[in-house]
């Protein structure tokens, strides 16, 4: 699966005619693999992120990465053999206990499972910058300012007092996206959910019982009241983990914990968790360090009015709850398919068109299940949900949209069509979009109706004025970059064929 279309591409063009310039705000796993793929089509772009480096900061715990989006996108980039390297499938295992520590159910990977195996954070973030040109990234670059200069050219400020200008500034700068405003008001809603960010360093020798107590993979914990601890092997000997609590926004100023207070925490934590299992209590005392962390949504689904200029990737654009994983697995997802159209397309307002429909309905298929997941497992309105997900289900429905999305890509493009007829051959320019949520497009300029896929084949409906004016009712299948098919009529059936045209 792994991809090597690379290309000495130019930059799609700006509205006045010339190469147009692109901003990256953000360089997270989503921002960095945008610009990677741009710069594997030639694109010249430039990152800008707040950190001083890509290791200047604790990235946090560990991800899934899965086969129908984070792991396209990673061969997209050329980095799915890399990431399998380092990647943890053993990892992908799961148990599922209460607060009296009872197991109730458990998942382990088939042998050669590759569905959803784990990297840390911070290995993913380094992969991929690994393989950015240095000089397209900006470090120690924190956006404070993001400002229209009309003709869909904005002026970007930082706080070190640099300033750029951009005719596309892409907004993969998280949840709390100073971006985002160029496009929606949206803004993030606090899920009822609070995280306390918790590691166990050296876990095998240095807190062997709760090593043996999580075993491989993930342990998910939860009491009756929607509290829980969730932890999860890394890399290098190392647990990591969250321990989860129902509560206001504001839990720790009401009950008084300072910032650096660890002592008054493990207190608050042991208080909260009272009637939990002993043997699960180390997880709220014995962590290296604690990081809290707010569960915050953004209303799905959301969509916003094309703005010229902006755009938005990942978090910035669908922040979700973290059940199921897709938050990092969109955000790569997102970040290769915007490159392509931007490598595609002739123009930046073209590219963005084409991109942002595509990532808003797939966003919202995922952000609704996943937030409804999230505050079901914790309870957030109601009793906490039974049961323990099919995780093996997951996997296979992660290899079987794998497989439809790399067969809808296949099929998507410009195709040279030839209608065979009795009168002689004509020929058509079919443009044709195939996704999750249907087949789009136009035949010589005019919309396409009633798109569909069924299995192999796609189905659409076209009106066409010549040799007289016809609807055609047409069935396609594709094989690589040639296609054929069947055009019904009021005077009969069409047979046609056709040709891929190469991209921009």
């Amino acid at each position: 699966m792994e991809s090597t279309d690379t290309t000495t591409g130019t930059s799609p063009q700006a509205p006045t005619g010339a190469p147009a310039s692109i901003a990256v705000v953000g360089a997270g796993p989503g921002g960095l693999l945008c610009a990677l793929v741009l710069q594997r089509h030639g694109i010249d772009c430039t990152v800008y992120d707040a950190d001083l480096s890509a290791d200047s900061r604790d990235a946090g715990g560990t991800l899934d990465l899965h086969t129908d989006t984070g792991q396209i996108a990673l061969a997209d980039a050329g980095l799915l053999d890399a990431f399998l390297a380092v990647a943890r499938v053993d990892d992908q295992a799961k148990r599922h206990m209460d607060q009296h520590g009872t197991v109730h159910g458990v998942f382990e990977p088939e042998p050669g499972d590759s569905a959803a195996p784990e990297i840390d954070r911070g290995q993913l973030r380094a992969l991929i910058a690994a393989h950015v040109d240095p000089a397209r990234v900006r470090w120690g670059h924190k956006l404070t300012g993001a400002d229209p200069l009309g003709a869909g050219r904005h002026r970007l400020t930082f706080a070190n007092g640099a300033t750029a200008e951009a005719d596309l500034v892409i907004g993969a700068d998280g949840v709390r996206s100073r971006v985002r405003r160029l496009v929606s008001p949206a803004t993030p809603e606090y899920s009822g959910v609070a995280f306390l960010d918790v590691r166990y360093d050296d876990a095998d020798r240095r807190h062997p019982a709760l090593a043996r107590l999580l075993g491989r993979g993930h342990l998910f914990a939860r009491g009756d009241d929607g509290n829980a601890i969730i932890v999860q092997r890394n890399s290098n000997g190392m647990i990591r983990g969250y321990v989860a609590l129902r509560t206001e926004a504001d839990w720790a100023a009401r009950a008084g914990i300072g910032e650096d207070d660890v002592a008054a925490l493990r207190a608050f934590l042991l208080e909260r968790f009272s009637g939990w299992s002993a043997e699960l209590l180390p997880f709220l005392t014995d962590s290296d360090g604690y990081v809290r962390r707010e569960i915050s949504f953004l209303p799905t689904p959301l969509t916003w009015p094309h703005t010229p200029g902006a755009t938005l990737l990942g978090d910035a654009a669908h922040a979700m709850g973290p059940f199921g994983g897709h938050g990092v697995n969109l955000a790569l997802l997102d970040a290769a398919e915007l490159a392509r159209a931007l490598a595609e397309e002739p123009t930046v307002e073209a590219a963005v068109r084409r991109y942002e429909p595509a990532m808003q309905s797939r966003a919202a298929a995922y952000a609704g299940p996943s937030n409804q997941a999230t505050r079901g497992f914790f309870g957030v309105g109601g009793a906490p949900d039974d049961g323990m997900p099919d995780h093996a289900a997951e996997h296979r429905r992660y290899r079987r949209n794998a497989a439809d999305y790399l067969r809808d890509r296949a099929a998507s493009g410009v195709w040279d069509v030839t209608f065979r007829a009795p009168d002689g051959a004509r020929t058509a320019e079919l443009a044709l979009t195939v996704a999750h949520d249907g087949v789009s497009g136009t035949l010589d300029g005019r919309p396409l109706a009633h798109g569909s896929r069924d299995g192999a084949e796609i189905r659409f409906t076209a009106e066409v004025s010549s040799p007289s004016p016809t609807t055609l009712t047409c069935v396609m299948t594709v094989d690589g970059d040639t296609a054929e098919g069947t055009a019904r009529h009021a005077l009969g059936s069409t047979a046609f064929t056709g040709t891929r045209r190469p991209a921009a």
